[in-house]
């Protein structure tokens, strides 16, 4: 990105964040639940300018998927469209991460869920700028750690320091009573299994518990983030959490274009779920899903996706009323379940899956100007939001 495309947007985030506040306050966090929404930082510098001789990372895959005309639309606001079939994102810079931060906090967006990477992967660099931003506090952050985060049973006292330490970031984001929340992703029976059995399991997360808690940051309020109500619980149980989540929803996949309305009901069905199985919730809201940009050119992690196979398994994009709409269902739902939802916070799905069809940060128009639509409706709701 040139310096003077750096001061134009700089410019255009003045303008936004500007007009945001004289459109009048949203209701401040301790009024409503907050908002939160995933982090999955693949729009990252291309690793081999960062460190030499190091692959370029997702990045790479993620211009071929969308270098596609028809998903311009959904190119992050920093990417630069080349032509009708190249796109470029390249230069993530502390600038656009300050810029990203300006944006959710006039769209009122509370805190980013980071999903962790190894601290030297090209997927952390997101993370990193957001944590050496003087604009933090603005938005505030948590961590979603899957197993891999922390290791076979051998290596996991050992790789939770790294949890402490962010927890102990003034920006770390707490909860039902100054907790600091986590989301763990996913654990699975063969992760039960790596970390010796179930038994084993649960007394690896309550010394890692009394760990955070002696360290002065608050008992960590755990939610494990599975993709079906049940095995939520089973292994919400098998840790010790409390809450249980899902990090996107998939309703049915889709048939060609199914209304967005379709996948909004399943995600409220999908809280609904949660809370009858008797744990706490934190209810998931989504921007949408719409895998198509990686079924028709197929990233190199998903070796199971063939070209071309599934698309036609797709919802409609979302018009931005529409998804601010589901995103206040979202929140009443916090507030009339108050005992199932005692950290009285959403999550959404999410600030940057572009390719998989789920986002808030703003895309980019075709005359290169920022498109903030969708957290301009979001900012809208929240000011007329009464509890």
């Amino acid at each position: 990105m040139t310096s003077f495309s750096c001061c134009v947007l700089a410019l255009v985030v003045g303008i936004v964040v500007a007009a945001c506040v004289e459109a009048g306050d949203a209701p401040a966090p301790a009024d409503r639940p907050l908002i939160g929404a995933i982090r999955w930082d693949a729009w990252h510098t291309p690793w081999s300018k960062v460190r030499p001789g190091h692959a370029d990372g997702p990045v790479r895959a993620m211009e071929i998927s969308l270098a596609p005309k028809q998903y311009h639309y959904r190119l992050p606001f920093f990417a630069k469209v080349v032509s009708d079939k190249e796109v470029k994102i390249d230069g993530y810079t502390q600038a656009t991460v300050d810029q990203e931060i300006a944006y959710a906090k006039a769209g009122g967006i509370d805190y980013w869920a980071f999903l962790l990477y190894a601290p030297d992967s090209s997927m952390s660099q997101g993370l990193s700028l957001y944590l050496s931003s003087s604009r933090k506090q603005d938005v505030r952050f948590c961590a979603i750690a899957g197993p891999e985060i922390f290791g076979d049973a051998q290596v996991f006292r050992e790789r939770m320091q790294r949890l402490l330490k962010l927890m102990a970031e003034p920006s770390y984001l707490k909860v039902a009573g100054n907790r600091p929340l986590l989301y763990v992703f996913r654990v699975t029976d063969e992760w039960l299994g790596k970390w010796g059995g179930r038994e084993n399991a649960r007394r690896l997360f309550d010394d890692f518990r009394a760990a955070v808690k002696a360290a002065g940051h608050g008992d960590p309020y755990l939610v494990a983030m599975n993709d079906n109500a049940p095995d939520g619980k089973k292994m919400a149980d098998a840790i010790g959490a409390e809450a249980i989540t899902a990090y996107a929803i998939f309703g049915h996949g889709g048939n060609n274009g199914t209304p967005y309305a379709q996948l909004a009901d399943a995600a409220r069905t999908f809280w609904k779920a949660c809370a009858a199985t008797g744990a706490q919730v934190v209810p998931l809201a989504t921007a949408g899903w719409d895998r198509r940009p990686r079924i028709e050119h197929p990233v190199p992690w998903e070796k199971w996706q063939q070209p071309g196979a599934g698309m036609e398994k797709y919802y409609q994009v979302p018009a931005p009323q529409e998804l601010a709409a589901h995103l206040e269902d979202a929140m009443r739902f916090c507030l009339r379940n108050k005992e199932r939802c005692p950290a009285q916070a959403i999550i959404v799905y999410a600030w940057n899956e572009h390719d998989e069809g789920g986002w808030l940060c703003p895309t980019l128009n075709p005359d290169g100007s920022p498109n903030t639509e969708r957290l301009d409706a979001i900012a809208a709701m929240l000011k007329a939001f009464k509890p």
